[in-house]
């Protein structure tokens, strides 16, 4: 039940369309999926369980289908906190690390390639961190749990073959 407020409490704060407009695909442990017709768009999201210093903001990882844009499970990642313009954001997922593009606040994958190598790393570890250094010089670390990721991956793409 805690994961299910969490979610949707997540989603209502950073996305902004209408909440009657979003399905629930289902909760998997720290990670939901959602459907959003309107769009269309499927998602699984989870929001870190652990984050080094005190946050600005709630930070997530988020896997997006968008089948009209013909885009398959991108990453997508807010961080706790805004980062310094000249630090990297990196992924670490079972000892595999990859560097993300990168806004102040948000990341990405760099193409499909690394969408595609960073959703094969997570569905067989255990937990994922996010890094950069703030603007403060002091890490940024955002902690997540991947029980669940994978089945929640899946079901916000079979929550948008109907899209197709």
């Amino acid at each position: 039940m805690r994961a299910l407020a969490v979610f949707l409490g997540c989603c209502i704060a950073t996305i902004s369309a209408p909440i009657a407009a979003k399905d629930s695909l289902g909760i998997f442990n720290s990670w939901g999926a959602f459907r959003d017709p309107n769009v269309p768009r499927c998602y699984a999201i989870a929001e870190s369980e652990e984050i080094t210093g005190k946050a600005e903001r709630k930070s997530y990882v988020s896997v997006g289908f968008w089948p009209k844009r013909n885009i398959r499970a991108q990453i997508h990642v807010r961080l706790s906190r805004d980062r310094s313009s000249n630090s990297r954001v990196m992924v670490s997922i079972g000892g595999r690390r990859f560097q993300l593009t990168a806004n102040r606040s948000e990341g990405w994958s760099q193409d499909k390639r690394m969408d595609s190598a960073i959703i094969a790393a997570l569905r067989s570890a255990n937990s994922m961190t996010i890094e950069s250094t703030g603007r403060d010089g002091r890490p940024i670390v955002d902690a997540y749990p991947l029980r669940g990721a994978a089945t929640a991956i899946d079901a916000a793409s079979l929550g948008c073959s109907r899209f197709k």
